[in-house]
C-alpha cells in the first residue's frame, strides 16, 4: 500500500509540479510522447492523491547544463517557494548531466524540494534517495556520453568506406533503403544543371550573373523549393565533393575517396577555383568606395542601397563624374526604384539633420575631438589666443557639424554620422525618408525631382 506523504501531520503539504519533457535524442525516440507523460503521470497523482500546482512541458535535449528554459524556471520557482515536489515519468527526465542534478540535490539540502516522484519511484531528503537519484542521472549521462563515441566512431567507419555521413549536396540525393545510410545517388533533376553552373563559372561568370541565369531563365530550384543565393552558388563551386573526394570532419585534413559519381572532373574544379580567386582579387582591388552604401534600405522592396559611377565627356573636353544611388535589385529585381543622384542625396539628408534621432554620445564625442584638434591647430599654426579660439568653438552648433560632415567630410566620417542614427533611413522616389514611409507630408520634397539621369 503506497503512503503519501501529504496524508501525513508531521509532515508539510506537497505542492507538485508536474513536468513532462520529450528530447530529440535518437535513443528516446521511444520514449512516451509528451501528452502520454502527463496522462500517466495525472493517473498517478489520483491515485495516491497528490496535489498537483501547475503543468510543465519542454522538448529540448537534457544533455547540457543550464540550456533548458522550463527546466530553469522550475528550479526558481522551486527557490521561490512557488511549489516544493516534482512529478515527473522518469528521472532521467529531469537530468541528464551532472550541473541540473547537482542543482536538485542542493535543493533538497535546503529543504525547498521535498519530493521528487515518478511513475514507479520516490526521492525525498535522505542520504540512500539522494544517492540513487545521483546514480539514476549519472547513468543517463553515461548513456549520452556513450553514445556519442559510438556515433562517432560509426562515423568513421562510414567516411573511411567512402560514404558520405550528412545530407546530400545539391545534385545528388540520399539514399532511403535500410542497410545503404551514407551512400549518394545522382539527382536526375538538378544534376546537370550543377554540371552548367561549372560550365559557366569556367566561361568567366560571376555569381550574381549565374544566380540570375538560374532565377530568370531556368527558375532552377533547391530540394527545398527555394532559388539560390550566391551563397549556395558559391558552395557549390567550392565543394571538393562534386570531383570525388570530401574532408571530415571539415578542416581536419582527413581526406577520403567518395564512393558516389562525379559531376565534374578534378582539374574542371581547380580551373574554377582560380577563376574564382581571380575575379576576388580584381573586385577588392578595383572595388569603388561609397559613402552611403549600405545604411539605407530601398522603400519599396527593402533591399539595399547602391551606388554607380558614371563619367561623361563635355564639350570642353573635360570629363564630369556622376554618382547615382538605387536599389540592388537582390529582393526583387524588377524593382522599379529611381535613381538619385548623390548631390541632391546629400541636400535632403543635410535638411533631415534638424529631424534626425541622433545616439548624441556618438556623434558629441566626435565633434569634440574635432574641435579639440581644431583648437590645437588655431593655437599652434595659426598663432590665435586660446580666449578667442574658446569662443568660436562653443559657438559652434552640432548639427552644423553634421550638416559639414555630410558634404565636405571624409566617406569615413559620413558613415560613422549616419550609422549612428536611432531611425532608419530610407530612400523611395528620389525622397529620403526616416525609419518608415508615413505619409507625402512627412517626406522632403527635392529641389528638382524630374533631375535627368545621366547615361
Amino acid at each position: 500500500m503506497t503512503t503519501n506523504i501529504n496524508e501525513n501531520k508531521s509532515f508539510p503539504v506537497i505542492k507538485y509540479c508536474l513536468y513532462a519533457r520529450k528530447s530529440t535524442e535518437d535513443e528516446e525516440r521511444q520514449a512516451l510522447s509528451i501528452d502520454s507523460q502527463i496522462k500517466e503521470m495525472r493517473q498517478v497523482a489520483e491515485r495516491d492523491n497528490l496535489h498537483i500546482s501547475l503543468v510543465r512541458t519542454e522538448a529540448h535535449s537534457a544533455k547540457a547544463s543550464g540550456h533548458r528554459p522550463v527546466f530553469n524556471k522550475i528550479i526558481e520557482d522551486i527557490r521561490k517557494e512557488k511549489y516544493n515536489g516534482i512529478l515527473t515519468w522518469n528521472a532521467d527526465r529531469l537530468s541528464r548531466n551532472a550541473g541540473d542534478l547537482g542543482l536538485l540535490v542542493d535543493l533538497m539540502d535546503n529543504k525547498l524540494l521535498l519530493e521528487i516522484r515518478t511513475y514507479n519511484q520516490t526521492f525525498r531528503d535522505s542520504p540512500n534517495e539522494k544517492f540513487l537519484l545521483m546514480i539514476l542521472g549519472s547513468q543517463a549521462k553515461l548513456e549520452n556520453d556513450n553514445k556519442s563515441i559510438n556515433v562517432k566512431r560509426g562515423l568513421r567507419m562510414k567516411v573511411q568506406l567512402g560514404l558520405w555521413p550528412s545530407v546530400a549536396p545539391i545534385g545528388y540525393l540520399n539514399e532511403m533503403i535500410r542497410g545503404r545510410e551514407g551512400c549518394v545517388v545522382i539527382d536526375p533533376a538538378r544534376a546537370h544543371i550543377v554540371q552548367e553552373i561549372y560550365k559557366q563559372a569556367l566561361n568567366g561568370w560571376s555569381h550574381r550573373r549565374i544566380k540570375r541565369w538560374l532565377r530568370d531563365d531556368l527558375d532552377f530550384r533547391s530540394r527545398n523549393n527555394k532559388h539560390l543565393c550566391l551563397s549556395s552558388i558559391q558552395k557549390i563551386l567550392s565543394t571538393p565533393f562534386y570531383y570525388g573526394e570530401f574532408e571530415y570532419p571539415k578542416g581536419s585534413g582527413n581526406w577520403y575517396k567518395g564512393k558516389h559519381k562525379a559531376l565534374v572532373t578534378k582539374e574542371m574544379f581547380e580551373l574554377v577555383k582560380e577563376k574564382t580567386a581571380e575575379r576576388k582579387h580584381q573586385n577588392f582591388v578595383f572595388r569603388k568606395n561609397f559613402a552611403y552604401t549600405k545604411i539605407m534600405k530601398c522603400g519599396l522592396c527593402g533591399g539595399n542601397v547602391t551606388a554607380e559611377e558614371i563619367f561623361k565627356s563635355l564639350k570642353d573636353g573635360s570629363i564630369a563624374r556622376y554618382v547615382y544611388y538605387g536599389c540592388t535589385r537582390s529582393r526583387d529585381p524588377k524593382c522599379k526604384m529611381l535613381y538619385i543622384r548623390e548631390e541632391l542625396l546629400i541636400q535632403q539628408l543635410r535638411d533631415l539633420v534638424d529631424r534626425f534621432s541622433l545616439d548624441d554620445l556618438g556623434i558629441r564625442e566626435q565633434f569634440e575631438r574635432e574641435s579639440e584638434r581644431i583648437h590645437r591647430f588655431n593655437c599652434d599654426v595659426l598663432g590665435q589666443p586660446p580666449e578667442y579660439t574658446d569662443k568660436n568653438q562653443k559657438d559652434v552648433d552640432i548639427k552644423k557639424y553634421i550638416k559639414y560632415i555630410l558634404s565636405d567630410g571624409l566617406i569615413d566620417e559620413k558613415r560613422q554620422v549616419l550609422l549612428s542614427l536611432k531611425s532608419k533611413i530610407i530612400l523611395k522616389d528620389k525622397r529620403v525618408y526616416l525609419d518608415v514611409i508615413k505619409d507625402e507630408e512627412e517626406s522632403l520634397e527635392p529641389e528638382n525631382q524630374n533631375l535627368p539621369m545621366i547615361i
